[in-house]
């Protein structure tokens, strides 16, 4: 499961890479968690930054375990589903980023949390989005990150990592297309070469706190803070 991640680049600078405008609430995350609201865009305005749940709002998913949240959606379920197929051919995203942590067990109840980077510095992860009302009748939308088995280079830490596209499947991803065929075939591992990551602060684990420091390179440690050998 993939529930952080970051996206810590200044607003010119995601404008620039995604040729997206970047709304002024947008603020750099250093613990993008779930239930928050991120920026995504969407096929249907890809030239514009939005703000959606990344799974049900917190209000709405209380007492319920995370993997009721919706935040990943498997790729090997994508095409086996048909609701998630719908998904597919209308409702497709891309998550802009820049690092995503994962923790690595090293024990029945210790884990070493760690963030993946890649050379290229922002990139983005696929993604499906909804639409529902709540009860009081509000229009929410949140969207999901596409997962798939991890690399080799991911594989060290967790069997999971997020589809990464590169620029051009990127604008494959947000065009209207709906050739099932030729968006399957955008959704593929990301070289392990153009990858790397490093071991961070356990204090990663609490969804509020959101400073810089969470992403410099830390000795491993428990998700209690006790420093381990097995890194």
């Amino acid at each position: 499961m993939i529930d952080r991640y970051t996206i810590t680049a200044k607003a010119e600078e995601v404008a620039a890479r995604f040729k997206a405008e970047v709304p002024e609430h947008y603020r750099l995350r250093y613990n993008a968690s779930p239930t928050q609201l991120l920026p995504v865009i969407t096929a249907e305005g890809p030239r514009g930054l939005s703000t959606f749940y990344w799974g049900r709002p917190a209000k709405m998913s209380a007492n319920k375990p995370l993997a009721e949240k919706l935040i990943n959606t498997r790729l090997e379920s994508l095409l086996e589903r048909p609701a998630l197929a719908s998904n597919l051919l209308r409702r497709r995203c891309i998550i802009p980023a820049d690092g995503f942590y994962a923790w690595k067990k090293t024990g029945k109840k210790t884990s070493i949390p760690y963030r993946f980077v890649v050379s290229e510095g922002l990139f983005s992860m696929a993604g499906i989005w909804e639409e529902f009302e709540t009860d009081d009748g509000d229009s929410v939308h949140t969207f999901s990150v596409i997962t798939m088995p991890a690399n080799t280079l991911v594989a060290q830490v967790t069997d999971r990592m997020p589809v990464i596209l590169d620029e051009a499947s990127e604008e494959v991803w947000l065009s209207k297309t709906d050739d099932l065929v030729l968006l399957r075939g955008q959704l593929v591992a990301y070289p392990d070469e153009k990858m790397n990551f490093y071991t961070v602060s356990p204090r990663i684990a609490n969804p509020a706190v959101d400073v810089s420091s969470l992403i410099t390179p830390a000795p491993p440690a428990d998700q209690y803070g006790n420093l381990t050998l097995f890194d």
